[in-house]
């Protein structure tokens, strides 16, 4: 029971957190999930509610929305993420845990490298980009950090 509500609240955190940011909530949660239950089922309880989380966003933001950058980078994203998801579970939960602690440490500077640099991406930079961050959300879940600065113009889309 102590377990739950010490997951209630930092679930409650973590969406706070996101909902001022625009993303973090899988950082924080998918550590926890992953100490509590694993993996295997830690993943697909944070991309039901990265889903419902990101359904509200769009419903907030619909007339922000640049909708052919959207296109090109799920047209590619979302077969990449179902690969992704298949990939997580064909491996090994070892296999699985190495790999998500390399991504959480190799996030670090690589986001400090995409804010430096000067970005100008075109409708196939975003789909590119749509199947490697797919790729990485369907293993990894959290990959706000990689594809917040494609969508907010720390990386120009002409």
């Amino acid at each position: 029971m102590i377990a739950l509500l010490l997951l209630f609240f930092v679930a409650l955190g973590a969406g706070v957190l996101s909902g001022v940011v625009g993303t973090g909530s899988s950082l924080i949660m998918l550590p926890v999930l992953v100490a509590t239950y694993g993996p295997r089922i830690a993943v697909p309880v944070m991309a039901i509610a990265s889903l419902f989380g990101n359904i509200g966003r769009v419903i907030v933001w619909w007339h922000e929305i640049r909708w052919r950058p959207v296109f090109a980078y799920s047209l590619a994203g979302v077969p990449a993420a179902v690969l992704g998801a298949h990939t997580l579970l064909t491996i090994s939960p070892g296999t699985v845990e190495v790999f998500l602690a390399a991504f959480f440490l190799a996030m670090i500077p690589l986001r400090r490298l995409i804010r430096r640099s000067n970005l100008h991406l075109n409708l196939w930079h975003m789909s590119l980009a749509g199947a490697i961050v797919g790729f990485m959300t369907g293993f990894a879940l959290s990959t706000g950090p990689l594809s917040v600065p494609v969508f907010t113009g720390q990386c120009e889309y002409r």
